[in-house]
């Protein structure tokens, strides 16, 4: 497994499934989420919702050191 900075973002997506009712997240680098039918609609929305203000924030400059950036002025990436 390859070992990831914290400041530097993910460039694959996950892979989402249902199972036995719930919806499971199976991301990059082993990092797997378990939720509820509505937490993981409401997290989508709001993952598409970011990804769009994120792609308009975009224009230039490298994408791990705004990642960095963001890290250390918030304290952590959902900071």
């Amino acid at each position: 497994m390859t070992q990831v900075s914290p400041t530097e973002p993910f460039t694959t997506a996950g892979v989402a499934s249902a199972e036995d009712g719930l919806v499971v997240l199976d991301g990059p680098d082993g990092i797997a989420i378990a939720m509820t039918a509505e937490a993981a609609q409401a997290t989508g929305q709001s993952l598409i919702d970011a990804a769009e203000k994120a792609r308009a924030q975009q224009p230039d400059g490298d994408m791990a050191d705004r990642a960095s950036n963001m890290i250390r002025s918030k304290g952590s990436i959902g900071g």
